[in-house]
């Protein structure tokens, strides 16, 4: 039986992202297996102004929720502005980005499978 656990955003450190593309983008895993958490894994991103995520898709969908800051999403094929209080819905194999604008940076928080990591290739390939 898993217990519950409560971490706080800041307190976290985060660790450069390890993907082809990636420019100034730092990762923390909040919650996640190592947590006992069984089923999704809550993770905080930040990207350092005028940086990027990689440019990627991957077999799953995931939920964004923008905690600070601005810049755009790539999604649905175009670059659409993001800032702190939005949420983003991205499908499963849809293609996506996040830039931070070049002045405060982006940060933001992620909800995905616990099973998945973003770097992992998809299964089958």
């Amino acid at each position: 039986m898993s217990t519950g656990v409560i971490r706080n955003i800041n307190s976290v450190p985060t660790s450069p992202v390890q993907m082809a593309g990636v420019n100034g983008a730092e990762m923390a895993i909040m919650v996640g297996r190592e947590h006992g958490a069984p089923n999704f894994a809550l993770r905080h991103f930040r990207v350092t102004p005028g940086g990027n995520t990689p440019r990627h898709s991957h077999d799953y969908e995931h939920e964004v929720f923008i905690v600070e800051g601005g810049g755009t999403v790539l999604l649905n094929g175009s670059e659409q502005p993001v800032r702190s209080g939005d949420v983003i819905y991205v499908p499963a194999n849809q293609e996506h980005q996040f830039k931070a604008d070049t002045k405060a940076g982006l940060r933001f928080l992620c909800l995905v499978p616990v099973t998945r990591d973003c770097g992992d290739p998809t299964p089958g390939s």
